[in-house]
């Protein structure tokens, strides 16, 4: 590909393995701009920073989180990358986050990268070969299995120009966005500036943009003039498909565009509450994807709460495809060959990704009814793993607060949930069902007369921290107990129903 073609590389990996210091190293930009970034020492938001590498060739770099409760933001950042950055710290291997984000980038398409283990300079050649083990297990037999691996130290330089080489080396193979037809960017970030407006940032998608350029804002379709253009906060009389870019916008105003919609050709995309789409389950996947089952569905930076519509009904069991109508509670603005990444809402996990078949379809019928079949023959369950009881009691021993669930807990967390006597909440909490009714009946009291409790009042009445509240509340929403309001849970009629039985 010719040099001057611009391209996205997005960073992708486990919190605290060094994403942010790696590109402050390769770039000389800090992309943690934010005080309570500065503060926690930890990236909550999308960062931005320009790469020269070694050929002339300019990339833009998306800096993502890599906590678990950002994943959101992750998934924004990855959604207009072309090449990833997948970092693993040598001291810590191969991690949760790692897994996800590597899964997301496979779900997203993108079609190749680069893996820098990081933190190189903190461990012997034993420890950097046992991550490199590592590494090669999480991405083999799948698209990435020959991507280069470089060993790196932000603190120290070594590796960085190796590094930019192999990244160089994998630009140079990609395939540009189209710059000839229609606009569309996906808006990540809007403010006001005294004397400028509105301006709206992303990597934009596909066409080309100038100053004079009349554009719509979908979902909703205001239409704005463009009246500045940057690229990494320089002026430019054009910015093309694949940069990071900057448009001053003239006729909206900041509370009228945010995260989620898209700055558009007027006219070139439809606005849609269904999508049509191809859809792959995780093999890792906790379970199958259910006809009817409430999920989040992103698409470029919108994060949209929808229901799974299975032709014929049924499920799509970990490692399955098929294809499924999703169907949302807002508009979304897509195009064919789009892709998506499908979540649970509780636990908050990657469940599917998929390719966007028709972005504005008619509703699929119903299934009918289906004949009456003769009975399943009665199977025996699957015996208890041997160390089910043990976790049942560590989990027990401090309900409201307990261990954290690792790999080796698999078997026996999948044996309480099923037998009901555990809810798993996330990847590493489970709470026995006698913990969660205690939630449930302090959610009820503090709602009291107005339906409605926050988070921070469920910590303190139960005591508990953040991260405890939010499993049970994320447990409680799956259940159908709660629902997700802004920042608010609002009871459903049946978390009443449930506390007034005998």
């Amino acid at each position: 590909m010719p040099a001057d073609q611009p391209l996205t590389l997005g960073t992708a990996g486990h919190i605290d393995h060094g994403k942010t210091a790696l590109v402050a190293a390769l770039t000389g930009v800090d992309t943690d701009r934010l005080p309570q970034e500065k503060a926690r020492g930890i990236s909550i938001e999308l960062g931005y920073a320009p790469l020269e590498l070694p050929s002339g060739r300019h990339l833009s770099v998306v800096d993502v989180p890599g906590h678990e409760r950002f994943i959101r933001a992750m998934v924004a950042g990855a959604s207009g990358i072309d090449l990833f950055l997948l970092v693993v710290a040598a001291d810590d291997g191969v991690m949760p986050q790692t897994r996800e984000h590597a899964a997301i980038v496979r779900l997203l398409g993108i079609p190749a990268g680069v893996v820098a283990l990081t933190k190189r300079d903190l461990v012997e050649d034993e420890g950097a070969e046992l991550a490199r083990l590592e590494i090669a297990e999480l991405l083999d037999s799948g698209p990435y299995a020959a991507s280069e691996v470089l060993e790196v130290s932000a603190r120290t330089g070594s590796g960085l120009d190796e590094l930019r080489a192999a990244l160089d080396r994998v630009a140079g193979a990609a395939a540009s966005r189209p710059s000839d037809g229609a606009v569309r960017l996906p808006v990540d970030r809007s403010f006001s500036l005294r004397g400028i407006g509105t301006v709206v940032t992303g990597t934009l998608w596909s066409g080309s943009v100038a100053a004079g350029d009349r554009l719509a804002i979908l979902p909703g379709g205001r239409e704005a003039r463009v009246r500045s253009v940057q690229v990494h906060d320089q002026p430019a009389e054009r910015a093309a498909a694949g940069q990071r870019v900057a448009l001053a916008l003239v006729g909206v105003e900041r509370a009228q565009v945010r995260r989620g919609h898209a700055v558009v050709t007027p006219g070139a995309f439809p606005e849609s509450f269904r999508l049509e789409c191809d859809l792959r389950v995780l093999e890792s996947a906790p379970r199958a994807v259910r006809n009817g089952e409430p999920v989040m569905v992103h698409h470029g930076t919108a994060e949209i709460p929808a229901r799974v519509a299975i032709p014929g009904g049924g499920e799509l069991a970990p490692g399955a495809a098929g294809r499924v109508q999703l169907r949302l509670r807002a508009r979304a603005v897509a195009a064919a060959g789009d892709h998506v990444v499908v979540r649970l809402t509780g636990p908050a996990v990657t469940l599917a990704g998929g390719v966007v078949t028709d972005p504005s379809p008619p509703r699929v019928r119903r299934a009918a009814p289906a004949p009456a079949a003769r009975p399943e023959p009665v199977r025996e369950p699957e015996p208890a793993p041997a160390d089910a009881e043990t976790l049942y009691s560590r989990l027990a021993a401090t309900p409201l607060t307990p261990p954290a669930i690792g790999p080796a807990d698999e078997r026996a967390v999948a044996h309480l949930v099923a037998t009901g006597r555990a809810v798993r909440a996330g990847r590493d909490l489970a709470f026995t069902e006698e913990a969660l009714a205690t939630a449930q009946a302090a959610v009820v009291e503090l709602a009291g007369a107005t339906g409605r409790v926050t988070l921070a009042q469920l910590r303190d009445r139960l005591d508990i921290s953040r991260k405890f509240a939010q499993g049970l509340l994320e447990a409680l929403d799956a259940r159908g107990i709660t629902r997700r309001v802004g920042d608010e849970r609002v009871l459903r009629r049946r978390a009443l129903e449930k506390t007034e039985e005998p």
